[in-house]
């Protein structure tokens, strides 16, 4: 392992993308983006990222100079074009013009389309709930699940995040993928080399598979059977159907730098607690209260949360081939 403070891994990560025809406005964002998300023990939407995204931009997969675009339909709508480039400077955009809306009209939506991988969206939510709105975004990403009883791909693994603000604590963050587990995880064993669970993937005719390849070229197995494979339709018509992104089944992949971009799509609700009742926040508190109170249980995001404290503190650890490939990047 390599041992690296976040301001280290943040420049190893700027080097690389600086090198890959990435802006350097860009690169910064994303970087901030991707090293978040290893604080906070999410390795497979962190560093492991960087080769990936560094050959899209070359390839221009991932447009490196994209600048996201805005244009506000409705009192309380926002459409954020991502121009094809990373989707990090499009939730940047969101999270400067969506508090204003919300506060406003009470609600604020952003539809964002031609985007690319929304990594960890409790992150996202996380930095609105900071701002006292709670927040919902959902996301799709290319083909991974199949309908509930079918063995094609043709829903993402489609993430889902909520945050709330807690009065005079941490927010509230839950943040999952319908699927039993994030692709990223299975990624992250097929670069090891390492098995999998038996139950987290299906090779492409349909059986559980502990090999990293063969889920990859299969479908993944969705969170709860058929109610999980219904959720993550919803949440493929919500972010794609709703925005004029790109279905799951049309996307390109996100782990190679062949084929157009992806053209994915997110959705993010804001709401201003104060336009719903008095005292939201306290109420929340209540309930974050509630929670703690029993016995080895723990409120959702504190993990993350704590992690990202002490990766503050105390640096990452890195595995080492991470950390050459990306230097090997030039």
């Amino acid at each position: 392992m390599t041992k690296l403070t976040l301001e280290e891994a943040r420049e190893l990560v700027i080097g690389a993308l600086l090198n890959s025809d990435v802006s350097r406005e860009n690169a910064g964002i994303v970087a901030d983006a991707l090293v978040a998300a290893e604080a906070a023990g999410q390795g497979g939407h962190g560093l492991r990222r960087v080769p990936a995204y560094a050959a899209q931009a070359r390839a221009g997969k991932i447009a490196g100079h994209a600048k996201p675009s805005s244009f506000r339909v409705r009192p309380g709508v926002l459409r954020i074009d991502a121009q094809n480039g990373f989707a990090y400077p499009a939730f940047d955009l969101a999270l400067e013009e969506m508090p204003g809306i919300a506060r406003e009209q009470g609600i604020a939506l952003a539809a964002i389309n031609r985007s690319h991988h929304a990594g960890v969206m409790g992150l996202t939510v996380e930095r609105f709930a900071e701002a006292g709105l709670v927040a919902i975004m959902v996301a799709n990403a290319p083909a991974a699940m199949a309908p509930w009883g079918g063995h094609r791909a043709l829903y993402g693994t489609n993430p889902l995040a909520f945050a709330a603000p807690v009065e005079g604590d941490l927010p509230i963050v839950i943040d999952l993928a319908l699927s039993k587990v994030a692709r990223g995880k299975i990624m992250a064993a097929q670069q090891k080399g390492a098995a999998i669970p038996d139950d987290w993937a299906f090779d492409v005719n349909g059986n559980p598979t502990t090999d990293a390849d063969a889920a990859m070229a299969g479908t993944m197995a969705p969170l709860g059977g058929a109610k999980g494979a219904a959720l993550a339709l919803m949440v493929e018509l919500l972010a794609a159907g709703l925005t004029g992104a790109n279905y799951a089944f049309e996307a390109s992949s996100l782990f190679t730098d062949q084929g157009p971009p992806p053209s994915l799509g997110q959705t993010i609700i804001a709401i201003d607690p104060g336009a719903s009742a008095d005292g939201v926040a306290g109420r929340m508190k209540e309930m974050a209260e509630a929670i703690s109170n029993q016995e080895g249980v723990r409120i959702p995001g504190r993990r993350g949360q704590g992690q990202r404290a002490s990766a503050l503190r105390d640096g990452l650890d890195i595995d080492d081939e991470v950390v050459a490939a990306i230097r090997a990047i030039g």
